[in-house]
């Protein structure tokens, strides 16, 4: 077991129109229930969600009682604009931040801004904010695939490390052998900070096929071909995705995982039974 007590978390997304912001207000109640360390809010391309995530985060803290975490992304930004964006985080109550590097809008290859990884605003918050925010940042166990190696990928995620990260947050994955063994690497890199474990349940086989060839997450031949046998029966898909997720969640916190943090896409349902389903709540 972790010295520590586990870390429990849920990430959301700023709501496009009000029907999303009511959809989002539902999945926060019921999720909230369950007690959550945080609750992160997603950054958009390029700074595209930037007052949404904003607006999010205010939402959450003055209606829901629970920590936000906002994803801050550095990509196309000045040190100015940073600035004025984590002041207005802290002075709205954020002690929490998921730092980023971030997506180039679609279609631009310069980001024109001062920052080009995201040690470098890891370490920009550090300088201007000192111990402030407590910063999390994300780890690849299955490698970015913007990386040119693994090992140029492990050595960035130390780098990130070293200049102040807290904690660290996983891609998601489905390969559990991958994730054991990146935490190997890791450990033999000296790297001590926790690793929490991000998962994302399967509801819907074409959006989840779409999101992993984006960032380069393996779905395992078994789960692809289990879900292709199912076609259109939305049910079952959505039955066996969140079984394929309450296993791996079983799995790591067997290995030691210090937490989970659930990619709800705004549903509370899939993250609410894996949560009861493995009593999370008394399994720190």
């Amino acid at each position: 077991m972790p010295a520590q007590e586990r870390v429990y978390s849920v990430e959301f997304f700023p709501p496009k129109d009000e029907a999303g912001a009511e959809r989002l207000a539902k999945a926060r109640k019921r999720l909230g229930a369950l007690n959550p360390e945080f609750y992160s809010v997603t950054f958009g391309a390029g700074g595209s969600t930037r007052d949404r995530t904003l607006e999010t985060v205010r939402d959450i803290i003055n209606k829901d009682g629970i920590p936000a975490a906002p994803h801050v992304s550095c990509i196309s930004s000045t040190k100015g604009e940073l600035h004025e964006l984590l002041s207005s985080y802290r002075d709205i109550g954020v002690n929490r931040i998921v730092a980023l590097r971030g997506d180039l809008p679609s279609g631009t290859r310069n980001s024109g801004g001062d920052f080009r990884y995201a040690s470098e605003l890891v370490e920009f918050v550090r300088a201007e904010f000192g111990d402030q925010f407590k910063i999390e940042v994300a780890a690849y166990p299955e490698f970015h695939p913007q990386a040119p190696n693994a090992e140029k990928d492990l050595q960035n995620f130390k780098t990130k490390v070293d200049a102040g990260a807290d904690a660290a947050i996983t891609q998601y994955f489905y390969n559990v052998d991958a994730y054991e063994a990146f935490m190997e690497r890791v450990e033999k890199m000296g790297i001590t900070i926790p690793i929490i474990v991000g998962i994302m349940p399967i509801t819907n086989y074409t959006q989840i096929v779409r999101f992993s060839e984006m960032c380069g997450a393996e779905i395992p031949r078994y789960i692809r071909k289990r879900m292709e046998a199912y076609g259109d029966d939305k049910e079952s898909i959505r039955k066996f995705g969140i079984e394929v997720a309450t296993r791996l969640t079983d799995d790591v916190l067997n290995k030691g995982a210090p937490g989970i943090h659930f990619y709800s896409m705004n549903q509370a349902g899939p993250t609410e039974q894996i949560w009861k389903a493995l009593d999370l709540a008394n399994r720190k």
